[in-house]
């Protein structure tokens, strides 16, 4: 954990238990953190070999780029406050399904649902939930596939059942999402601007899923299956 993550953690647990409980915990969730990531680990490591392989069956790659994150300890924090719960590990693993996320950023939208559809197949994989917002847009426009999956991981005391949440994208709509999440924490807008602001996010969207639809055109005459 980073330094200025774990005086976070430090200081707001210290306002919730015994303060002298707080070093156990704080190591308590260092241990349940690193766990987190050898979650990711595997879980990129399966998209790694899917994109090696499809690469040479369909001589291209349908995976553009990979990325991982750790929720940090206030975001943690702050969403089990949201459902009026305290601060423990067993909460955080119970009741919490994106402490560890991965975004897989693919070049068109048949790979998504291509993608997803392997990694389901393999049979350490359980999936717990799924939300397709490609299909099924967000009001503002929001548009991915997720899925929460949990993964087994062995280390040296046994196997852990861990959960994932996977996020599949088209570049443009990753373009979207970035910039759409940026300008979300803008809160010195007036509500006149911001509206407006969320307008012309939306016709984005919509422009960017035509686009995204006219690309797929083009590949399946590129590419033909």
């Amino acid at each position: 954990m980073m330094e200025n993550e774990q005086l976070l953690l430090l200081e707001q647990l210290s306002r919730q238990i015994d303060p002298e409980q707080v070093p156990a915990l704080v190591a308590d969730y260092h241990k349940m953190i690193t766990k987190y990531n050898c979650a990711l680990r595997e879980v990129r490591t399966k998209f790694e070999v899917l994109n090696d392989e499809l690469s040479i069956k369909s001589n291209r790659n349908p995976i553009h780029a990979i990325h991982t994150r750790i929720k940090n300890p206030k975001s943690i924090m702050d969403k089990l406050a949201r459902k009026n719960l305290p601060f423990s590990l067993t909460a955080v693993q119970n009741e919490l399904n994106d402490v560890a996320g991965i975004r897989v950023i693919c070049d068109f939208v048949d790979d998504i649902y291509e993608i997803a559809e392997m990694l389901l197949k393999q049979d350490d994989i359980r999936l717990i939930q799924c939300k397709d917002y490609i299909r099924n847009p967000k009001p503002n426009g929001y548009r991915s596939y997720h899925m929460i999956i949990e993964i087994p991981v062995f280390f040296s005391d046994g196997k852990e059942l861990l959960k994932v949440e996977v996020q599949l994208r088209t570049i443009a709509m990753d373009f979207w999402a970035s910039l759409e999440h940026e300008m979300k924490y803008k809160k010195d807008l007036p509500p006149e601007e911001s509206a407006s602001i969320s307008n012309n996010l939306l016709e984005c969207a919509t422009t960017i899923a035509k686009m995204d639809a006219n690309m797929q055109e083009i590949k399946n005459k590129i590419y033909p299956r």
